[in-house]
């Protein structure tokens, strides 16, 4: 994960508070009242953005020092795992599912526009939204994605016996499967990606160790043919529990958020925004509104986990290898 610069959001936002102010004082008090309201909305809005940001220089600059560590002192690396923190499968999965959720609460929709909706030839406007900032939550979000995965394939890779190397794997294999059960889709998905990665999957001889029934059933869930087809049925059947729940734990729906991505792309590009006749293509807008909008209401749903702040450390700080054997920066 790469450090990222200030909010760039502040500089458009400052300005859009003081044009609304300005606009306030010329008008009924009414309206004075409503702009007020909203400066402050969107004052605590980034507010909230800086914190997160901040934390996210205070992660990686945790996980660089432990990096720098390692590397000083080598042997360290097999003095400290996440088993020996958490042997729990349920109480892991709990806790990738706290980072997941927050994560994703801190993207706003805004985001995609400005990460994929380009400027439409035929409008006259001259002023850019996507031009002020980059998608900087959103990036951090694929950021954890990837760290995921090489956690779980170094996690793998670091006991010198097949024994504990096979033990790891069945490990990662019932978080995966709490993941599925929670709903946590996207970290379902980093964790069978990290299992997939070419230094995991050469050690053969520790796969022969593994009861691989209950991964395969996993991999069956998140195969990419037929457009992820089994993904998908899968995820509305989250999506159904979800608006019938009972309970904040049924609420959750985390989505393979690289497949999201994809999905709202390709919407956007694969289908032109003017019909023939140059009218606005409004089937094309509600369709991405309406992924837009299911996204927004699984962002909002708070974890009802209790959390572990040292598995959390871990699993954001720990130094990671790369598929190419280097470590991974912070």
């Amino acid at each position: 994960m790469t450090n990222r610069s200030p909010l760039p959001e502040w500089s458009l936002a400052l300005s859009i508070i003081c044009h609304l102010e300005r606009v306030g004082h010329c008008g009924p008090p009414v309206h004075k009242k409503a702009i007020s309201q909203m400066s402050q909305g969107l004052i605590r809005r980034l507010t909230v953005l800086s914190q997160f940001e901040e934390a996210l220089v205070k992660i990686n600059a945790t996980a660089t020092e432990r990096l720098t560590a390692l590397k000083a002192k080598p042997q360290a690396a097999t003095q400290r795992d996440l088993l020996s923190i958490c042997n729990d499968p349920f109480t892991v999965a709990q806790q990738l599912t706290h980072i997941e959720l927050e994560r994703l609460s801190y993207i706003g929709p805004e985001e995609f526009v400005q990460a994929f909706v380009h400027k439409d030839p035929l409008d006259n406007e001259k002023n850019c939204f996507s031009d002020h900032k980059k998608a900087n939550n959103l990036g951090a979000y694929v950021d954890w994605f990837n760290r995921l995965s090489y956690l779980v394939a170094t996690e793998i890779c670091m006991p010198v016996k097949k024994k504990h190397r096979a033990r790891v794997m069945d490990f990662f294999i019932d978080v995966a499967r709490e993941c599925f059960n929670i709903g946590n889709f996207n970290s379902l998905m980093a964790i069978i990606s990290g299992m997939n990665m070419s230094p995991v999957s050469r050690l053969r001889k520790t796969w022969n160790k593994v009861k691989t029934a209950k991964f395969d059933i996993l991999e069956h869930q998140m195969d990419p043919s037929s457009n992820f087809y089994n993904y998908r049925t899968a995820l509305r059947g989250a999506m159904q529990r979800s608006l019938t729940a009972n309970s904040s734990r049924e609420k959750i729906v985390v989505p393979f958020f690289s497949l999201l991505i994809k999905d709202i792309y390709f919407l956007n590009e694969g289908c032109s925004s003017r019909l023939p006749n140059g009218h606005v293509n409004f089937e094309k807008f509600w369709e991405l509104a309406k992924q837009v909008s299911d996204f927004m209401t699984w962002k909002q749903v708070e974890c009802p986990f209790e959390k572990d702040r040292k598995i959390l450390q871990y699993l954001l700080t720990a130094p990671v290898f790369t598929e190419d054997g280097e470590f991974m920066s912070g």
